[in-house]
């Protein structure tokens, strides 16, 4: 096995569902897909959608549709939004431990769809990034396997507090800790040396990132300095399938994984989707005490089967009531 990972407990049996916190972002993703370019000044046909989103909650949903026994730790808006974004998570399967901030709106996030699938976002993060860490009770961290977060988690108070309290729970029941770097700008945005900062504090066992993301760490270093602050770096490069790296032992690792191209409208949800199948995959994997080499490959393709399923199926619109 890598020899830098925690290894499962052996309490579990290989025929167990995994148990996986995530801490983060339950948000209204507004969805905008205009059918022909914008026009300054007048209006284009389209569509408009209200769907659940935020990366942790989108990871979550995708966790518990592939059988992990999963738990979202989060804030939301004491209004409609908030209370049908719940209903929706729920509905897939996750337990909602969802705190609901008095004044503050739950967040959403306009996403405007540009032809191929690509996305720009406007992001109004609201009672999203108001999570308190006394929120985060220990019981909720026992027996479990694995912590995700996406960088958002980290990048703003009291929410980054809640996310640290959450890092120090998992490690205290030996947890594998996994971060996905989310966005390249709000992760840039303090510069290089402040990104590297936030990833290395955190020192993840799984680390989950774009090429931009990646960019936005290491400038133009090789993409291998990604092991100085992460046990396993996985690249993820769309179409173009994935880079895996890690340390077994004293010997680095470095592979591609190449998979089919799909023609897509809208790719929102696509690589939170990606980290819920490889989440589920290493982590039995690794209970199985596999081959680390074959397991990161196998952990990888059920990274994009996931990713495909959401591509093919998308969010559905949410039920507002």
């Amino acid at each position: 096995m890598l020899a830098a990972m925690p290894t499962l407990r052996r309490r579990r049996a290989a025929s167990t569902a995994p148990r996986v916190v995530v801490l983060g972002d339950l948000m209204l993703d507004v969805v905008l897909a205009p059918a022909r370019p914008l026009e300054s000044g007048t209006d284009v046909p389209g569509s408009v959608a209200l769907r659940q989103g935020g990366s942790a909650a989108n990871t979550a949903r995708w966790l518990a549709r592939l059988g992990a026994r999963t738990t979202l730790i989060a804030a939301v808006g004491r209004d409609g939004a908030g209370r049908a974004l719940v209903d929706a998570v729920r509905a897939d399967g996750v337990t909602a431990r969802v705190a609901r901030i008095a004044g503050m709106p739950t967040g959403r996030i306009g996403v405007l769809l540009a032809p191929g699938g690509e996305r720009s976002f406007v992001a109004d993060r609201g009672a999203a990034d108001r999570l308190p860490p006394g929120h985060v009770e220990v019981a909720w961290f026992r027996r479990v396997d694995a912590v995700h977060l996406p960088v958002y988690s980290l990048l703003t108070e009291p929410l980054a507090a809640a996310a640290r309290r959450a890092i120090d729970l998992g490690r205290a029941a030996q947890a594998m800790i996994s971060l996905d770097l989310a966005s390249s700008g709000p992760l840039g945005a303090g510069g290089r040396r402040a990104a590297v900062a936030i990833v290395d504090a955190v020192h993840p066992d799984l680390l989950f990132a774009t090429v931009a993301e990646t960019h936005a760490v290491l400038g133009s270093q090789p993409v291998e300095r990604l092991l100085d602050v992460a046990h396993v770096a996985v690249v993820k490069r769309g179409a173009m399938g994935a880079t895996v790296l890690a340390r077994d032992g004293e010997r680095q690792l470095r592979f591609e994984v190449a998979t089919g191209q799909l023609a897509v409208a809208d790719t929102t949800g696509a690589g939170d989707a990606f980290d819920a199948g490889f989440l589920v995959s290493w982590l039995a994997a690794r209970a199985g005490r596999r081959s680390p080499t074959a397991s990161l490959r196998r952990s990888v393709l059920a990274g994009h089967r996931a990713a495909t399923r959401q591509l093919v199926a998308g969010t559905p619109e949410l039920n507002l009531g």
